[in-house]
């Protein structure tokens, strides 16, 4: 994601929403990289010797797509290319997405049309994740789940058999005849099948899917889950906000009266599924590698990973010392372990590895 901000961004809509228990105990957060009261280090400041030693202290790469690896259809110089190096010093890559509007499939595509590369079991989107937590919690196949959002959700839920009500447009009739008064005495009918609610990013939200989701939502034992909780899709060249998928989720929320369980960064559950599909895979011997501190890095503080901030997308190094010496805890934690401008940086510091 490409944005930058005078103030520092708030995690407000993620401290209304439950995230999913954890599938095991974390390893403690090694003091070198991740304790709290640590600054942040500039990689073009690092010796060579630092720079060797940091790259040898972790083996799998976790890193965000957006705003990282490219913006919009191009990718960022210099970090295909570093994606490539990752490989060749033995790193294991993964690529881990709030974005919940593509299939995996889409996204090796992409991986593989910019020069990234990739297997598609190293691609972890919220859409999958959904999926994925259903299938965990052994959700009923039988039943069906009522989607807000879009065909990336419904094509990972085919892959795992699990059925849903159709997508898309939705609105109310535009005759100016409907009305609450006309809900009262000719009410939407319910699917009573529907046992789950998946809300994502959906450009066709309305009045309708709301009612439809906190409805289905309300039904005891039903089960409730965001893909994330992103306020907005930050976008240069435009003095438009444009809604992200927070503010969906907080409305199905608000109507529903309960909260959702909340799948994407910097929720636990998107490195614990990565964990759990690769078990050799170590905590402590893990970069998150992202361009926004209050998902990307808190992901890694949650899950006890080495962090780096990139400055091509949403956050700043600016941003980052003054978190450094803020009195609230929770923008302290924000506090990545490495910054670099860019990943295409870290290319002339890992030449001669």
């Amino acid at each position: 994601m490409i944005f930058r901000t005078k103030h520092i961004c708030k995690t407000l809509l993620q401290s209304k929403f439950l995230y999913p228990p954890t599938l095991r105990s974390l390893v403690p957060l090694q003091s070198l990289h991740t304790a709290h009261n640590m600054p942040c280090k500039e990689v073009s400041a690092l010796s060579d010797g630092q720079v060797a030693d940091w790259f040898n202290s972790f083996d799998t790469v976790m890193t965000d797509c957006d705003g990282v690896l490219w913006v919009g259809a191009d990718a960022i110089p210099g970090s295909p290319d570093m994606i490539k190096r990752f490989r060749d010093l033995g790193k294991r890559v993964f690529y881990v997405t709030n974005n919940s509007t593509k299939h995996r499939r889409e996204y090796k595509t992409k991986v593989d049309k910019l020069g990234f590369g990739g297997d598609l079991d190293e691609i972890v989107g919220t859409a999958y994740l959904a999926a994925a937590y259903l299938e965990q919690v052994g959700f009923d196949k039988n039943k069906l789940v009522y989607v807000v959002g879009s065909t990336g959700i419904t094509q990972e839920l085919d892959d795992v058999g699990i059925k849903y009500l159709p997508i898309g447009p939705d609105t109310v009739p535009d005759d100016g005849k409907w009305s609450l008064e006309t809900l009262k005495f000719q009410p939407i009918p319910l699917n009573p099948d529907v046992g789950a609610v998946i809300a994502g990013f959906d450009i066709n939200i309305s009045f309708k899917k709301i009612l439809k989701g906190a409805s289905y939502a309300n039904r005891p034992g039903a089960i409730f889950v965001a893909t994330n909780t992103d306020e907005q899709f930050p976008m240069k060249g435009t003095d438009l906000i444009i809604p992200g998928t927070g503010s969906m989720v907080a409305a199905v929320s608000t109507a529903a009266g309960r909260k959702p369980i909340v799948l994407g960064k910097p929720s636990k559950f998107m490195f614990e599924i990565v964990q759990k599909r690769h078990p050799g895979i170590q905590p402590e011997r893990t970069l998150m590698i992202g361009d926004r501190a209050n998902t990307d890095i808190l992901l890694g503080k949650n899950c006890g990973l080495q962090t780096l901030l990139v400055g091509s997308g949403v956050h700043s190094l600016a941003e980052t010392r003054a978190w450094e010496v803020s009195e609230d805890g929770e923008e302290r934690r924000m506090v990545a372990d490495f910054y670099a401008d860019k990943l295409g940086d870290l290319l002339d510091r890992v030449k001669a590895l």
